[in-house]
């Protein structure tokens, strides 16, 4: 293919992905004053932020006058098991209230309390009720009043169904990408001053998720092959509520809102096990417990028919339930033929959250690489080993717009495009395009679903050495053979879904592959990682992040000090909040 054939579009910065984060980043930076494009693997709309049900969290304090952001800060800390970067828990403790309330001035429709403010429900592991939310569809009015802003902002354009393949670094900093647009499988060459990632994470690299289509982990992949730093690969956050029957829909989510609003986690005998893994907070203790707790009964022979738990919420009003649940409610009666105003629902945990990524400086989410930046679920830091419910969309607010902010800067200070090299380019194109010669190569769709099968055996919920190290070889030989991947015909490249799952497959790799390594080296359990073989918590490993590098002879893992906490933070960590009284807020 003629390098004549590549369409050129020069920007300033360009925004890959267009959830919360993305949308959130490029409206700060066209507000800074920058030219920006958002490249978007699906349609404008459709990220995977609106599959975020419960809320966000901030500490508006709405409830109870005791919350506050040292609160939230806290929460955040303790429930990352302090590996978290402890700047970007204090930012977005800090600042989520003002985030939530911007978004409400730009048109969110939050449910409100009697006198009219913003409601917030109770969620797991926060002391306080701090989740603003719109009923269980949070994410769908996050994405829609962003998209609103974004159109209609200055400076935004938007290239909808475009798949990145690869970054350019030139001249030791970022110079662009390339991409090609699925529906006609043209190609584009974008020249950026900044790139700024907001992929998501990479829960397809499982087969039961509650992740959409998009996640298969494109700017961790991405961010890894131009030289950048990754971290925490190792704290996969399996959320501890999933559909589990009928199969076709086992590990869509079942929002935490359910808990929040009261619902109780029963076994087959009927009994409330959550007494037994954590008393005092009972069902809305931390994802990580939960979901072990349903894994132990379920080991145990106490789990329901298809291998879960039982969480009813059925003692509530039907009228409230449809109120506050009503996504749950459609759902489970149009999916599983479940009525959860009359009977329990049956779930079971399903992978659902990176605490890992692409590591960042806590203020502007820059990357190790000049001129590449990341926010959201792709960058890593802010979480450390579990990250708390409803901490994900604010997350999306504070760090999008400090990141956009950061980008906007940077690309007025470099205002000449770094020229990539033809050779560079020609390289690019030649590696995206080789599975269409290989009619007959090895087929994308079994080697992701072998993947998948990988990480569900050899990475589950609790883990162990020899089936990390057996996971490892997997993923290595399917490297291997991911080399000589084909599309499976020579059907033009707009028409070939297989070219997709091609590109897909190599980030996916990159992502199992980071998984692995890093989990074999965290030799404890803390938070989302659990070792069987190292079942306790390991002082040597309180302070430590391990993080990844790609190196002459491919991927290496070192653990790094994390930056000690300062004594004022620690004092507001270690702090006794007062414990809050429910009240009747209906």
């Amino acid at each position: 293919m003629a390098l004549d054939d590549v369409e050129t579009v020069d920007t300033e910065i360009l925004v890959i992905g267009a959830g919360g984060a993305g949308l959130r980043a490029a409206i700060a930076a066209a507000q800074a004053g920058s030219k920006v494009t958002i490249a978007c693997k699906s349609l404008l709309g459709k990220a995977h932020t609106v599959m975020a049900e419960g809320g966000m969290a901030a500490a508006l304090a709405n409830m109870t006058e005791k919350d506050g952001w040292e609160a939230h800060f806290a929460d955040t800390m303790k429930g990352g098991k302090l590996i978290n970067d402890w700047r970007m828990a204090e930012i977005h403790a800090r600042e989520a209230p003002d985030r939530v309330l911007e978004l409400e001035r730009w048109g969110a429709v939050f449910d409100r309390t009697r006198d009219g403010r913003i409601h917030q429900r109770p969620f797991g592991a926060h002391t306080y009720p701090r989740l603003a939310h719109i009923g269980d569809r949070t994410g769908l009015e996050l994405i829609r009043t962003l998209q609103d802003r974004a159109v209609h902002q200055d400076g935004v354009e938007v290239h909808m169904e475009v798949a990145v393949s690869r970054l350019f670094v030139e001249d030791g900093r970022v110079a662009g990408a390339l991409a090609y647009r699925r529906s006609d499988g043209s190609l584009v060459h974008y020249r950026a001053r900044a790139v700024l990632l907001a992929t998501g994470g990479a829960g397809r690299i499982y087969r039961v998720t509650s992740n959409s289509w998009e996640s298969t982990g494109d700017g961790i992949g991405l961010a890894y092959a131009a030289g950048a730093e990754l971290r925490d690969c190792e704290m996969v956050q399996f959320h501890p509520t999933g559909m589990v029957w009928p199969a076709g829909v086992r590990g869509i989510l079942v929002t935490e809102g359910v808990r929040g609003e009261g619902g109780l986690l029963r076994n087959k005998d009927g009994d409330r096990f959550m007494e037994r893994y954590d008393p005092d907070r009972m069902e809305l203790s931390s994802r990580d417990v939960v979901a072990r707790a349903i894994n132990s009964e379920v080991l145990a022979g106490r789990g329901s028919p298809h291998g879960g738990a039982f969480l009813d919420i059925s003692h509530r009003k039907p009228d409230y339930i449809k109120r506050k649940l009503p996504s749950m409610y459609e759902q489970f009666l149009h999916l599983a033929k479940v009525d959860i105003t009359k009977e329990p629902m049956e779930v079971a945990p399903t992978i659902h959250y990176w605490m890992g990524g692409i590591r960042v400086a806590s203020e502007s989410g820059a990357s190790s690489i000049p001129g590449l930046f990341a926010c959201g679920e792709v960058a890593g830091g802010l979480h450390g080993a579990n990250r708390l419910g409803g901490n994900s969309l604010t997350d999306l607010l504070v760090f999008g717009k400090r990141t956009g902010e950061s980008a906007a800067e940077y690309a007025k200070e470099h205002t000449r495009l770094a020229p990539t090299s033809r050779a560079s380019v020609n390289q690019a194109v030649g590696e995206l395009l080789a599975p269409l010669g290989r009619p007959h190569g090895e087929s994308p769709y079994k080697l992701a679903s072998e993947l998948q099968d990988v990480c569900a055996k050899y990475a589950p919920i609790i883990r162990d050495k020899a089936n990390l190290t057996a996971g490892l070889e997997k993923v290595g030989e399917l490297k291997k053979r991911a080399e000589s991947v084909g599309t499976g015909g020579p059907t033009g490249r707009a028409f070939n879904p297989g070219w997709h799952t091609a590109r897909d497959l190599g980030n996916m790799l990159v992502n199992a592959e980071a998984l692995f390594r890093s989990a074999i080296e965290r030799k404890e359990s803390r938070g989302a990682h659990a070792r069987s073989d190292y079942p306790n918590l390991d002082p040597k490993f309180a302070t430590v992040n391990l993080v990844v590098h790609r190196g002459e002879h491919g991927m290496t893992v070192k653990a790094v000090d994390a930056p000690p906490i300062p004594e004022n933070l620690v004092a507001v960590i270690n702090r006794s909040y007062e414990k809050y009284t429910p009240e009747e807020t209906e």
